[in-house]
């Protein structure tokens, strides 16, 4: 079920309250809108700006009650902290050829994703995804959108991300790659090329949708520094955060 309410110019939608996936015993709601023919690329834009997130055509953001744990993440491209590890995460992946080009989905995209949900995320939302519906969420809404591929000397696909550009930065929609290639780190390494791709285009960010304080699920995020969170007063450090309920999110994260 959901409750329509509109601004002046944009109709949004609240869902109804359901557990979240991140915190245990807690519950969480999501505000909407659909991107309509004609408005592309401003709205998308506009809203991931202010904290949502492009699912399909579809623009959401959290919306909970009783809780704000989920804050918007972007790293800041000109500060990044290129430290060893992520120089030897580079060297490692040196021999993946890159492409930017594609901007359908492919049955090879979704067999990879199809052994990476089996692996990683099994009982997952997005288990059991069928290629149609792998369509739909590379190809529906698309706003200034590709699928950035990473193959080895065989030409074998090992990872990709479906990735939006925007006027400020690189959003990473959703990423997937061969779960039999551990020592590659392979979600980290993505996560430095976009990186790459933002500073050779003259954008300052890369926007890797929430951060989700207490969540295990969601700490890898606090490596990439500098990282800023949205809060109510704006983009802030993640690092300089302060809380009066420090401990309070950190009972039981949920794993994943």
């Amino acid at each position: 079920m959901t409750h329509p309410f509109a601004t002046q110019q944009i109709p949004f939608f609240l869902t109804a309250s359901g557990p979240c996936p991140y915190l245990p015993d807690r519950m969480e709601r999501k505000v909407f809108t659909r991107i309509e023919l004609g408005e592309g690329p401003a709205l998308n834009d506009a809203l991931t700006h202010a904290g949502f997130r492009r699912s399909q055509a579809v623009l959401y953001r959290p919306a909970c009650e009783k809780c704000d744990a989920c804050r918007s993440s972007r790293i800041d491209v000109g500060h990044f902290d290129w430290k060893r590890r992520w120089r030897k995460t580079l060297a490692r992946n040196s021999d993946l050829r890159v492409s930017t080009d594609n901007v359908a989905a492919t049955l090879e995209q979704y067999e990879l994703l199809d052994r990476y949900l089996d692996s990683r995320h099994h009982d997952g939302d997005m288990a059991g995804m069928s290629f149609s519906e792998y369509v739909m969420m590379i190809e529906d809404g698309a706003q200034r959108t590709h699928v950035t591929e990473y193959r080895d000397a065989e030409g074998d696909l090992r990872a990709a991300v479906l990735t939006d550009v925007l006027r400020d930065g690189v959003s990473m929609i959703y990423s997937f790659y061969d779960p039999e290639a551990p020592r590659r780190s392979l979600g980290a390494y993505m996560i430095l090329d976009a990186i790459r791709q933002a500073e050779l285009a003259g954008l300052p960010f890369v926007y890797l949708g929430y951060w989700v304080r207490g969540s295990r699920k969601m700490a890898y995020k606090e490596e990439f520094q500098p990282l800023q969170v949205l809060t109510p007063a704006g983009w802030q450090l993640q690092a300089e955060l302060e809380y009066e309920d420090e401990d309070s999110l950190g009972e039981n994260p949920q794993t994943g």
